[in-house]
């Protein structure tokens, strides 16, 4: 195998991965931006538009390829989806367990 043909392969997955990530922030975004305002500071989160800009600043960021400032979007952009997003969905839905 030609290893420069190896480096196109990489750098063609490591573009996609930075894409689909970028679409996350938006899609993490319009989720946020439609659910409902009190769910937030029931949830002890910041406000629903605080997120809203949370994603769509981090989206870009990552969409762009800011070299430093893509992982923080990358971070900001999973830890609403793994943390803030499923407790959210937990306060809207009435399950308030413990």
């Amino acid at each position: 195998m030609d290893p420069m043909s190896l480096l196109d392969g990489y750098m063609w997955l490591e573009s996609l991965l930075y894409w689909l990530i970028a679409l996350a922030g938006v899609v993490g975004a319009v989720l946020a931006a439609t659910t409902r305002d009190d769910a937030y500071p029931a949830a002890g989160r910041q406000g629903k538009w605080i997120w809203v800009a949370i994603l769509v600043a981090s989206a870009f960021v990552v969409f762009t390829r800011f070299p430093f400032l893509s992982w923080a979007g990358i971070v900001a952009i999973g830890v609403y989806f793994f943390d803030v997003r499923p407790q959210i969905r937990n306060i809207v839905s009435g399950n308030y367990g413990w």
